[in-house]
């Protein structure tokens, strides 16, 4: 069974049922007005999911500082030391203007598209 939690109106999250793996929703603008709702979505996550995915399917548009905030998840997946390597980060499910503005930002060089 998957532990589902709504962290705010636009951003969701569910962690799968072992905890190796966190997806996280968000609908319409992705912009700075999610910053804290997509952060709670990760943080304090004991112990730390290896897999991290992004749901873009209901994804309007994304500004800087959403690319912003996908930067600093990854900081977060880096941040523990023993760990290096071992997180992943996946955005997927990006419609095509989405996905035009991550290519654009070079994002598919620092995070796996799907």
């Amino acid at each position: 069974m998957a532990v589902s939690v709504r962290s705010g109106a636009r951003v969701s999250s569910e962690l799968s049922e072992g905890g190796d793996a966190l997806t996280i929703r968000v609908c319409g603008n992705f912009d700075f007005n999610l910053h804290r709702d997509f952060q709670r979505a990760y943080q304090n996550l004991s112990p730390a999911p290896r897999h991290y995915r992004i749901d873009l399917s209901e994804t309007l548009h994304l500004d800087s500082a959403a690319l912003g905030m996908l930067l600093l998840l990854r900081d977060h997946c880096l941040g523990d030391e023993d760990d290096v390597g071992q997180r992943q980060v996946e955005l997927f499910n990006a419609s095509d203007h989405v996905e035009n503005i991550l290519l654009v930002s070079n994002f598919d060089k620092i995070f796996t598209l799907r």
